[in-house]
């Protein structure tokens, strides 16, 4: 059998848990936010074993996260829309993915019952990867050591940190990196730079009255960052284009406006409403600011463009 080299051409989802399983699974479990360089690890190690066991390599995650289940106001923003990640799932050759809803009756499982009821009878894991630090179970009782002393018809394996530079590899670091606009140190952690991906939506036209139209992108959750930025956009063509974007509240506009992101693409004015495009922030320009009126605020986007402009230019000298 041929070693895997990454991207499956489509990956079967679950939504749910099935009553009982079809057949055996290698697993991995987590919330995999963000698919970061440790996940990657992870999915490389669950796609190795599975492919020497002849088992389908599958994933469990949860949806929602569990901290936005005990503690929604305090719950971190997500760095990956849920079809974003099965997207990288797909690419690293992950062949199924169950997406369990994390409720109640799942938060009051106890370890032993976690392990019997989903991994052993819903799902039928036959080899099982987790993280040095997995935590799961009624009060997050259960750990790496507690499955393997309850693990009697399938085998266990621990996934030792990834270290990037002197940062452990793990989606709060990711957000520390996004919440300080340090998208070169966001990038090394993810192996690629962060996007935010969707359709580009009708917006107020607003941009296209002050002369930089853009292509609006509704968020339906807290992004983990926000500002002006230089970014790059897929799904416009074959290559990618460059431009401006503003990702937030836009305070000069409206006042507790939800987040939004807009984004003015150099060289470029064709109708793409509907578009699926991903966008991904290259360098940060500055911080949201509120101006006195709208004159104010078309100088400081001509600003902005010119230096955005002047970056990829450099970028590419």
């Amino acid at each position: 059998m041929q070693r895997r080299t990454g991207c499956v051409s489509t990956v079967r989802i679950f939504r749910g848990l099935p009553a009982h399983a079809s057949q055996p699974i290698a697993l991995t479990i987590g919330n995999f936010d963000g698919v970061h360089r440790g996940h990657q690890a992870m999915l490389a190690r669950l796609c190795e074993a599975a492919e020497d066991l002849r088992l389908p390599p599958a994933v469990l995650t949860f949806d929602p996260h569990p901290r936005e289940f005990f503690a929604p106001d305090r719950a971190p923003p997500r760095l990956v829309r849920l079809r974003q990640k099965l997207e990288l799932f797909r690419t690293l050759g992950v062949a199924q993915t169950y997406i369990a809803r994390f409720d109640a009756k799942l938060a009051a499982l106890s370890p032993a019952a976690f392990i019997d009821d989903v991994l052993v009878r819903r799902l039928n894991a036959q080899w099982v990867l987790v993280g040095d630090d997995f935590r799961f179970g009624k009060a997050r009782a259960g750990n790496l050591a507690v499955m393997r002393d309850h693990a009697a018809t399938f085998s266990v394996e621990g996934m030792r940190t990834v270290v990037v530079g002197e940062d452990r590899a793990s989606s709060t670091a990711v957000r520390e990196a996004l919440g300080a606009g340090d998208l070169v140190r966001a990038e090394a952690l993810l192996g690629r730079p962060f996007a935010i991906t969707g359709r580009v939506a009708h917006g107020e036209k607003l941009g296209r009255k002050l002369g930089f139209p853009t292509a609006n992108i509704e968020l339906p959750q807290r992004p983990p960052l926000s500002g002006i930025f230089a970014v790059r956009v897929r799904g416009l063509g074959g290559v990618p284009r460059t431009g401006v974007a503003s990702l937030g509240v836009r305070p000069t506009i409206k006042a507790d406006a939800r987040p939004l992101l807009e984004v003015f693409v150099f060289d470029f004015d064709e109708n793409i409403y509907g578009r699926r495009v991903s966008v991904e922030f290259v360098h940060k320009l500055r911080d949201e600011e509120k101006y006195t009126d709208l004159a104010t605020l078309t100088r400081q986007i001509e600003t902005d463009v010119a230096q955005a402009r002047e970056f990829f230019a450099t970028a590419r000298a």
